[in-house]
């Protein structure tokens, strides 16, 4: 896991080929906005969060984030565990997070 500055978490991304966007906030949260394209996955949920994350692609990028980047920490340790070799957790999550924002319908 690397925890990544909010200007080195984007541009890494931008850059990136191979990458998913990950928010694990609560769906309340996402309500407020959240990263374009990101694929929502409730941190809170516990071993459902755990089983949904199995399904993920495992040689995919992972940019994970959530309000101000304590969550995404953990799941990027999770992430981890489980034999994600590519998480990159998002210092100060989206309350500092400045790119594109996007609201679901």
């Amino acid at each position: 896991m690397a925890d990544l500055s909010q200007d080195d978490w984007a541009k890494q991304l931008e850059k990136d080929t191979n990458a998913v966007v990950l928010d694990v906030r609560t769906q309340e949260e996402v309500d407020e906005g959240i990263i374009p394209n990101a694929i929502h996955l409730d941190i809170y949920k516990g071993q459902a969060f755990v089983d949904e994350l199995e399904e993920l692609d495992k040689t995919k990028n992972y940019y994970v984030y959530c309000r101000s980047g304590g969550r995404s920490g953990q799941a990027c340790g999770i992430m981890n565990q489980l034999g994600f070799d590519n998480a990159y957790n998002l210092k100060g999550g989206f309350m500092q997070w400045q790119g594109e924002v996007a609201y679901q319908e």
